[in-house]
């Protein structure tokens, strides 16, 4: 079962992936990257020169103690970060 959140995290990436995140003031370290998509929409675009990307990236993370899987997805339009989903 998972469950949505939608709360800004702050990424590392390396590579163009992401590596580590800070979530509720715990630090997470990426151990696989289990899916990638990008997805393209028009309608969220801020200007012409917005690709109006979204990118996605389901995570199997660790913060130390239990390995868990996460959504996490970048907004090209805000340079944002945000954890969308976790799975228990």
């Amino acid at each position: 079962m998972s469950k949505l959140y939608g709360d800004p995290i702050e990424v590392w990436t390396r590579g163009g992936q992401p590596v580590q995140f800070v979530w509720r003031d715990r630090l997470y370290t990426i151990r696989e990257v289990q899916d990638h998509w990008v997805v393209a929409r028009e309608w969220w675009k801020t200007s012409d020169n917005d690709p109006g990307e979204r990118r996605f990236w389901r995570v199997a993370a660790a913060d130390g103690r239990e390995i868990g899987t996460y959504e996490l997805r970048f907004d090209s339009a805000g340079g944002v970060w945000l954890l969308l989903r976790a799975w228990d």
